[in-house]
């Protein structure tokens, strides 16, 4: 039998829970799942090969369904700084409106760092005097939503829906993951505009993976201050 070439271990502390987790870098076979996906240019695609390699790397025992999103994101993060290397190249153009120069820039991905994570948003909002919710951040399975079929808007709605954990009425309580989501979905729909947009902030606020960059336009001079957030940016 051929040999098997060893790979080193490392630990990792998950944003949400601060739990300690035990991974190795990916291999030739996770690379290739990743850049499979990376060439569909699915980000649902996309999501599911990022979960694939972090279940294959680390080798805690864990439930990838129970994280959030900025977790799968964070974690996924530190395994590509110690899989292929820390540094990773994005292609950004000037904010300058008078300019339509792309440059290259590097990012360093041992300095990304989950964004509102110690300024966390109230988890409960009173929807008003008789009506309130429980919040909570979206999972990586929150994140598989049907968005292929859905509209902008009705993707919209299901987020917020997933978003709602518990529905407070008078004396009655309800665990929204004990509802059909299509009812989950009717109560958000009854919100009116204010209420709806109370939701949307709450996920506008939530923790995000983000790196921060002040760079030179090459071609303009310009001094270009912006933020990369969210996987997407970082390996689109």
């Amino acid at each position: 039998m051929l040999p098997i070439i060893a790979t080193p271990k490392y630990d990792m502390i998950v944003p949400s829970t601060g739990q300690s987790i035990t991974y190795r870098p990916y291999v030739v076979k996770e690379e290739k799942i990743l850049l499979i996906a990376l060439e569909s240019e699915n980000e649902t695609a996309i999501e599911r090969a990022v979960a694939d390699i972090i279940k294959a790397c680390v080798e805690t025992a864990i439930d990838i369904k129970s994280f959030t999103m900025f977790d799968i994101e964070y974690m996924f993060t530190t395994l590509r700084s110690k899989s292929v290397g820390e540094g990773i190249e994005v292609q950004l153009p000037c904010l300058n409106d008078e300019c339509e120069a792309n440059q290259k820039i590097k990012v360093d991905l041992d300095s990304v760092y989950v964004a509102n994570l110690d300024t966390a948003a109230d988890m409960h909002l009173k929807i008003n005097d008789e009506i309130s919710v429980d919040l909570k951040y979206l999972g990586y399975s929150d994140s598989l939503t049907q968005a292929q079929r859905a509209t902008e808007t009705e993707a919209a709605i299901n987020m917020v829906a997933k978003t709602i954990e518990t529905i407070y009425s008078g004396e009655e309580t309800y665990a929204t993951k004990d509802a059909p989501f299509k009812e989950v979905v009717r109560f958000v729909e009854s919100l009116n505009n204010d209420q709806f947009a109370k939701v949307i902030n709450f996920m506008t606020d939530s923790p995000v993976l983000t790196y921060d960059l002040d760079y030179k336009c090459s071609a303009c001079g310009h001094q270009n201050v912006r933020q990369l957030k969210g996987l997407t940016d970082f390996f689109s």
